[in-house]
């Protein structure tokens, strides 16, 4: 009994090195996937959240909390199979639209994806012109050409490496992050009525269906699914075998659960926020501008300042985002091959339209996430056909459960756009 007692006592030591030599292997091998999903998440904490957010919040205190639950969610799941789809294939969605379907269609997919493209381009620049704005008052018009500057440099920053966007992508969502730890410490919410409204759906009238909608539409973005089936092909191997591939599946996974949660918490945070400081105050904020002017005298400066900076990380982050989506979606259905910045140049346009004309551009970011909505079924519908197909997935086809789950997402945000339009036909929005 005692030499086994001694045995015992001399393997626990030997065996503790080797349990954190195994744990630094597995955290080494994690870390090493870590990223795309990073990338992907700055669409969902775009300036377009911040109008949804800020507005669903100050109109309808905490209600809609539980729309920005359900949407993460199905973000979660949707990025799952936009990366399972460009690791099992070794090719993005645009490109596998391309070799499945036929050239009309997907010249349609094309004009399609462009045009939410270009609702996207108006959130975010708009989102970091009015950064700049609200931190340095610098005039909107110029405000908005060095935000485009800015774009370019982030954008640029892909020639060595896409690790390189990733750590400045990721930077700026912590940046974002911060700040918004910060205003929820100085909102003081109430954390019981946070809960009740996180768990439980509500939808008090037309005006709050337009706003779950538009969350929606900012939160599950149609360009980051077709971007997220690119980021992970500079983590695939040549020759993948069946077993590499679920590796890498699972690590993606991982990613995806981090980048996502830390996208939900975010946005949970700014409807939190509004709720708390401008709904208790009775404000109805209608403007950007407004909101930040608003939270100095209510919760202090450092408040407001935090606002414009996680505006400000938002927008240029979730800019050069979009850009990559587009020459993603651009080379992929069609072929087409147009220089970066020329592409920039071209979606910037909408965006300083809008800002000569001195349009609200809360209003415009809103709306601009309603039509993002609408586009969402015509990248989710390519990528669940895709993925049904074992010819084309192997080992990772998509199994009966996820099939379901697919078209239940799919059903759901179709049957809300058409609530949407029945009301705004019948006047009730």
């Amino acid at each position: 009994m005692s030499e086994g007692f001694n045995l015992s006592q001399t393997s626990l030591p030997l065996s503790l090195p080797l349990l954190k030599d195994t744990w630094q292997v597995k955290a080494k091998s994690v870390f090493k996937f870590l990223g795309p999903a990073f990338i992907v998440s700055v669409a969902y904490i775009d300036p377009g959240n911040f109008a949804t957010n800020i507005s669903g919040g100050s109109v309808f205190n905490y209600d809609l909390i539980w729309v920005i639950l359900w949407s993460n969610l199905m973000a979660i799941f949707l990025q799952s199979m936009s990366a399972k789809l460009g690791i099992a294939t070794g090719h993005n969605l645009p490109e596998m639209c391309s070799k499945t379907f036929s050239r009309k269609t997907n010249w349609f997919f094309w004009l399609e994806a462009e045009f939410a493209a270009m609702a996207t381009d108006l959130a975010e620049f708009i989102g970091g012109t009015l950064g700049l704005y609200l931190l340095f008052r610098i005039p909107m018009i110029y405000a908005g050409l060095l935000t485009g500057a800015l774009t370019f440099l982030i954008v640029y920053m892909e020639k060595y490496g896409q690790r390189v966007v990733e750590w400045i992508i990721g930077t700026l969502v912590a940046v974002i992050t911060i700040a918004y730890t910060v205003e929820v410490f100085l909102a003081k919410p109430d954390w019981a009525q946070v809960g009740i409204h996180t768990l439980i759906p509500s939808l008090p009238n037309g005006d709050a269906v337009l706003l779950a909608v538009g969350m929606l539409g900012a939160t599950v973005m149609p360009h980051v699914i077709y971007l997220h089936s690119q980021l992970v092909q500079c983590r695939n191997q040549k020759d993948h075998t069946e077993e590499q591939k679920r590796k890498h599946l699972r690590m993606a996974r991982i990613d995806i659960a981090i980048a996502m949660n830390i996208a939900f918490i975010v946005n949970a945070a700014m409807v939190i926020v509004a709720a708390a400081v401008f709904f208790r105050n009775g404000m109805v904020v209608n403007t950007i501008e407004q909101a930040h002017k608003s939270l100095e005298p209510l919760l202090g400066t450092l408040s407001s300042g935090a606002f414009g900076i996680a505006l400000l990380a938002s927008g240029l982050s979730s800019s050069a985002v979009g850009t990559m989506a587009g020459q993603t979606i651009m080379k992929g259905f069609i072929g087409l091959n147009i220089p970066i910045n020329i592409r920039r140049l071209i979606t910037m346009t909408p965006a300083l339209i809008i800002i000569a004309l001195g349009i609200n551009a809360m209003k415009a970011l809103i709306m601009s996430q309603v039509v993002l909505s609408f586009a969402l079924p015509f990248a989710i519908v390519p990528m669940l056909l895709i993925t049904s197909r074992k010819d084309l997935m192997g080992s990772l086809v998509n199994k009966r459960s996820t099939k379901i789950a697919g078209w239940v997402i799919t059903s759901l945000i179709v049957g809300l756009n058409a609530v949407l339009l029945y009301l705004t036909f019948a006047g009730s929005v």
